[in-house]
């Protein structure tokens, strides 16, 4: 993985999941489209998780994966694309933690960190879970997010029950 040496484009991390439907199928769909983008690049893609629900328990597992990119849009564009993908892929936000056909979150960009109405960078509960940790070591294991490497944060993280659905990190280029 190499970071962009432009200093137009940005390094980001996105988390990405859901356990409605296909999510496999929708998680690929999801980063083809940003490879597609005129403003984003698919630098690295974790491999794909089978993760039990977080936060609200009572519904069916989750698929996980994390995503580097590069990219020309600021952070909050960044996050206005990921909406924009979430809704056209008929995203429902009815419950906090709640069943989802796909989710987005920009975890990372760059080295920023920020906090607005709109988004938190790095994003606030990254470091306490291992579905965002687990998969976003594949690629990322030294990079430092809150002052120590994600390897650190999940050494630390509750892991149980994560296993991996597909080793194979191409995976999002056949779905």
């Amino acid at each position: 993985m190499s970071i962009p040496a432009d200093p137009s484009r940005h390094y980001a991390t996105l988390g990405l999941g859901g356990n409605i439907g296909d999510p496999p199928r929708a998680m690929a769909s999801v980063l083809r489209r940003l490879d597609a983008d005129a403003h984003c690049r698919v630098l690295a893609v974790s491999r794909l998780y089978s993760t039990p629900p977080w936060g609200k328990t009572d519904q069916a597992d989750f698929f996980n994966a994390c995503a580097g990119i590069e990219t020309t849009l600021l952070p909050e564009r960044l996050l206005d694309l990921c909406l924009d993908i979430e809704r056209e892929m008929k995203r429902v936000r009815d419950e906090r933690w709640g069943p989802r056909t796909i989710d987005i979150d920009v975890l990372t960009y760059g080295t920023l960190e920020m906090h607005s109405q709109k988004l938190e960078l790095p994003h606030p509960r990254m470091t306490v879970r291992g579905f965002v940790l687990m998969p976003l070591a594949d690629f990322a294991a030294e990079m430092i997010v809150s002052g120590r490497s994600v390897g650190a944060w999940l050494a630390e993280a509750d892991t149980t029950g994560i296993v991996v659905a597909e080793a194979d990190r191409d995976w999002w280029r056949r779905s």
